[in-house]
């Protein structure tokens, strides 16, 4: 009997265990994130390979797809400039051990050449954890268009 009372304890602590390492995880995989975000904007090659996983696959909205090195080229040469990244909602979930999905919408000024876009995305991307350390492995963004102005 004293077996059984105790059993939905162990079960509650173990719940509560659980959400600390992922609340962990998530501040990780959060701090790694901004360190991307501020990596893209100064064009930092050193900072871009720590970051970026050697599997990257980078989907722009335009649909053209990079890998890491020639994201990392882009970026580091200055071909696509990223001027300012916010985010309007950012979700972490941890799915499976080393790996948390990062979804949400932002606004993403970006210029390539002489083009300067000013982006609203919705995104998903993918965090993975190598060798103890959190690597960007996967993004996919589409526009998100203003709404439609009602007819008068």
């Amino acid at each position: 009997m004293k077996t059984l009372l105790s059993l939905p304890l162990w079960f509650a602590l173990a719940l509560v265990s659980l959400q600390g390492a992922d609340d962990k995880v998530i501040a990780a995989v959060r701090a790694a994130d901004d360190e991307r975000a501020a990596a893209m904007i100064a064009g930092d090659r050193a900072r871009l390979t720590a970051i970026f996983s050697d599997d990257l696959r980078y989907a722009h909205s335009s649909g053209t797809v990079d890998t890491k090195a020639t994201f990392t080229d882009s970026l580091a040469s200055g071909r696509q400039k990223y001027t300012a990244i916010s985010y309007d909602e950012r979700v972490f979930n941890a799915i499976a051990p080393g790996i948390v999905l990062m979804t949400g919408r932002g606004h993403f000024k970006v210029a390539s050449g002489a083009t300067a876009n000013d982006l609203h995305l919705g995104f998903l991307a993918v965090w993975r954890e190598e060798k103890g350390r959190w690597r960007f492995v996967a993004w996919q963004s589409c526009r998100i268009l203003a709404p439609a102005t009602p007819a008068k």
